[in-house]
């Protein structure tokens, strides 16, 4: 091989070609249009979702306030990814250059870790204000919701700031073909022609560690939770408690789950059309779930909702 071909066969700045969710449909154009759809329905479902909390008096609680944080986060992601995958297949070009696959890998990254942590923040407020509810207003204060906060993006973006250099740093030799509808770690490592063996395991230590302190945090404060349920003697507190948490624990099973799939099983259990299918859930799915389970199983979103509606032709009547 001479030098011309090795160093355009190593050149890093070279555009990738995503694969798709579309390369093996039968009927693309129909699953583009329900993509689309499913893409509003998430904007449209977390905006509404983030407007009632910031508008209604009512929902000004630290509960809330991290809901929303959780809703911002799933807008953003599912920005990063699906807008792009829906402009590949009308416009029919599917390639992607190094740097925008760094953007969309670091911002990928960010958001998702910063959810992992959110989701821990999430439970332990419900910890604090079913165990200790007398400290409650102390504790979960609003200093200390903007810290956690905080605190949860800028661990999700050192995630980013971790992974993303190192993996785009790494010489591509083979295909340019990225086998997913993104530019997710695990996909584009395939691609190198150098050994990541000892990346591959440090990329797996993190992982562990980015979901072992919020697992951690979120057993434990459950744990408590249900032993402070069952000691209760209101069977209205008891319902309200279980009703909060277990759509807490619904969104936590189904993001959990999927990312623990993708970053810590051994390799020899995925396929491309596997993870594309468990990236798809968490990343396409989630954003739209999170919102119906947090207003549809909430009587205060609801009400909300209620209250906003009636202040319109409040507002008509007014105005006529």
């Amino acid at each position: 091989m001479d030098n011309a071909t090795w160093r355009s066969n190593h050149t890093a700045w070279v555009d990738f070609v995503l694969v798709g969710l579309f390369h093996q449909s039968t009927h693309p154009a129909l699953l583009c249009l329900v993509l689309f759809l499913i893409f509003l329905m998430a904007l449209s479902g977390n905006a509404l979702l983030i407007l009632l909390i910031r508008s209604d008096s009512r929902l000004h609680t630290p509960m809330y306030f991290f809901i929303s944080q959780l809703s911002l986060m799933d807008m953003m992601y599912i920005s990063t990814t699906v807008p792009k995958v829906l402009m590949d297949q009308v416009m029919g070009e599917n390639r992607i250059s190094a740097p925008e696959c760094g953007m969309q890998m670091f911002l990928y990254l960010t958001l998702v870790g910063s959810e992992f942590f959110v989701l821990a923040a999430m439970s332990y407020d419900r910890y604090v204000a079913i165990c200790r509810p007398l400290s409650y207003p102390i504790l979960m204060n609003n200093r200390m919701c903007l810290l956690l906060a905080s605190g949860c993006w800028f661990l999700g973006s050192v995630d980013g700031f971790m992974l993303t250099p190192v993996t785009m740093t790494f010489p591509f030799c083979r295909s340019r073909e990225i086998h997913h509808f993104f530019c997710e770690v695990p996909a584009v490592i395939k691609l190198s022609c150098s050994d990541t063996s000892l990346y591959e395991t440090l990329m797996y230590l993190c992982c562990v560690l980015m979901l072992l302190i919020p697992v951690t945090v979120i057993s434990s404060s459950y744990t408590s939770i249900l032993l402070t349920v069952l000691r209760m003697n209101s069977a209205e507190g008891r319902k309200k408690a279980l009703a909060t948490c277990s759509s807490h624990m619904t969104v936590v099973l189904l993001f959990y789950g999927a990312a623990i799939y993708t970053y810590m099983l051994p390799s020899s259990y995925h396929t491309p059309e596997k993870d594309m299918v468990v990236s798809g859930f968490y990343t396409i799915l989630t954003p739209v779930l999170n919102p119906l389970i947090y207003s549809l199983r909430n009587k205060e979103v609801t009400g909300a909702l209620k209250r906003m509606c009636c202040v319109r032709p409040a507002i008509q009547d007014m105005v006529k």
